[in-house]
């Protein structure tokens, strides 16, 4: 199985495959509006600007499972990530990330990398709290922990990285520079 044999739902409800991002360099995340991470949409906007004429694609998924922190419909989230923070990547219907009805996509990226932490500082121990709430055994499985979650796939369709919610931007953009 390869990344390209997903589809996914665009915001319209139309079947998007995901054979049509062949060669480009994709960063695959989960969002929300209502998430402490949100503001994370300003640095995910420069990353496409600065590299989508490099072969760069951000797919972003919206999610409201981590406490409800994406509602609203499609074209509500859609319109507020426009008009706050000027997002021009595409946009696809909300999804969910964990459980029974979990997205393919995310079952298969979740079950091919591994979590590797939240790191240190303020966010991360937060974000530790929250989670361990949610799941105890969080540290044990691949499971996504929280919105903006991101996943790097390279040109030839492979998982280059896998990217927690409270990993620096700066160390996102050097990993996407470095696959580019």
């Amino acid at each position: 199985m390869s990344i390209y044999d997903f589809k996914v739902k665009a915001q319209d409800g139309s079947e998007v495959s995901l054979a049509d991002y062949k060669g480009k360099t994709l960063l695959i995340v989960n969002t929300a509006t209502g998430c402490g991470f949100t503001p994370q949409y300003d640095e995910l906007q420069d990353l496409y600007d600065a590299h989508q004429k490099d072969g760069l694609e951000i797919l972003d998924f919206p999610c409201n499972q981590f406490n409800e922190q994406a509602p609203g419909s499609d074209a509500e989230i859609h319109s507020f990530c426009t008009g706050r923070y000027g997002i021009t990547f595409p946009q696809f219907s909300k999804i969910e990330v964990l459980g029974d009805n979990a997205d393919p996509l995310f079952k298969y990226l979740c079950d091919n990398t591994a979590f590797k932490g939240f790191g240190k500082g303020p966010m991360a121990m937060i974000l530790k709290a929250a989670v361990k709430k949610m799941d105890k055994d969080y540290k044990e499985n691949s499971h996504i922990k929280w919105n903006f979650t991101k996943f790097l796939i390279d040109k030839n369709g492979s998982i280059a990285a896998r990217f927690e919610p409270t990993e620096s931007m700066d160390t996102v953009k050097e990993k996407v520079e470095e696959v580019l």
